[in-house]
C-alpha cells in the first residue's frame, strides 16, 4: 500500500462515514415525525435500504426544511427538559435556607448557636 492508496483509502472512509451520519439522521428524522403514518414510515425505511443514495437525496430535499424545524424542536424539548431539571435539583436560595432555619429557632426547635450556624452555611454556599 502505498502513499497514493492510503489517502484514497482515508477519503472514502470519510465518504462512507459522512453518509452514514446522513443515512441514521434521516431515520432518526423519519421516526420522530409525527405527521408521517406507519406505512409511510416504512415505506421510506424499505427505500433507504433498496435504493439507498438516491432515497437520502430525495429525502433531503423534500423534507430538509421540515427536518430541521423537527431537529430544533427536540434541541429546544432537551434543553427546557435539563433546565427543569437543574432546577428542581439545585436546591433552595439562602434566603429560603435562613427563612426555614429562623421557623425552626422559632418554633423552639434548635438553639439560637445552630441557627447561627446554619444561618453562616447558607451565606458561605451563596457566596
Amino acid at each position: 500500500m502505498n502513499f497514493w492508496d492510503f489517502i484514497l483509502f482515508v477519503f472514502w472512509s470519510y465518504v462512507f462515514f459522512s453518509y452514514l451520519m446522513v443515512l441514521f439522521g434521516i431515520i432518526g428524522d423519519i421516526f420522530r415525525d409525527t405527521s408521517l403514518n406507519g406505512g409511510l414510515k416504512a415505506v421510506w425505511v424499505i427505500f433507504l435500504v433498496f435504493v439507498p443514495f438516491l432515497t437520502a437525496l430525495v429525502y433531503l430535499i423534500a423534507r430538509g426544511k421540515g427536518m430541521s424545524e423537527r431537529q430544533q424542536a427536540a434541541v429546544r424539548q432537551a434543553r427546557s427538559q435539563t433546565d427543569q431539571y437543574i432546577r428542581s435539583v439545585a436546591g433552595s436560595s439562602p434566603a429560603e435556607e435562613i427563612a426555614k432555619a429562623k421557623t425552626l429557632l422559632d418554633s423552639g426547635a434548635i438553639s439560637q448557636g445552630e441557627f447561627d450556624g446554619l444561618k453562616g452555611q447558607a451565606l458561605k454556599v451563596a457566596a
